[in-house]
């Protein structure tokens, strides 16, 4: 009788479905001198900012959660793009070109088929992606010095939205 329940227990163990992980990172690229970032907010990501230095590199980053701006990473140093998203938009990828000592372009693009791109095609590729189907991008991290950009990651997660009060939350 003993060994029926330890078998009846390991096969539910077995059947039972596996803990599903919703979180990535995409390790940085860059030189990644100066000082460290990272971007947060409550809710989604709703729009995002870029400065960059004309023909040059990027110098900051912002994005928006919900209504609120974060403090803008780097420096607001030449001219600004800005991508606002629409309801139900997510960022799902970013590519772009780097060098050892600064970010040099970044193309945001949403689940919508929209992209943002700002900066200048020259440099090293690189492409962040998730690696589950529904993530989003829920932050950026990096390091920047006293002109711009100099390491960026980014930090990947699925968020749910609750029906009753529409607040969101992040499965790690």
């Amino acid at each position: 009788m003993l060994s029926f329940f330890f078998l009846a227990a390991l096969c539910a163990t077995c059947l039972a479905k596996p803990g599903l992980v919703h979180y990535s990172y995409s390790s940085a690229v860059g030189g990644g001198s100066g000082t460290s970032f990272s971007s947060g907010g409550e809710g989604r990501i709703t729009a995002i900012r870029v400065w960059e230095t004309s023909g040059s590199y990027i110098t900051g980053l912002q994005l928006r959660y919900d209504y609120s701006w974060t403090p803008v990473l780097g420096r607001k140093v030449g001219h600004s793009n800005e991508l606002d998203l629409f309801e139900g938009e997510v960022i799902i990828q970013i590519s772009g070109k780097y060098q050892t000592t600064y970010i040099y372009q970044l193309i945001f693009v949403t689940s919508h088929g929209r992209s943002l791109t700002v900066g200048q095609p020259t440099q090293t590729s690189f492409n962040f992606y998730p690696v589950h189907p529904d993530a989003e991008l829920r932050l950026l991290s990096g390091r920047f010095n006293g002109a711009g950009i100099t390491s960026l990651g980014a930090h990947w997660g699925v968020v749910y939205m609750e029906e009753s009060n529409n607040n969101s939350t992040t499965e790690s």
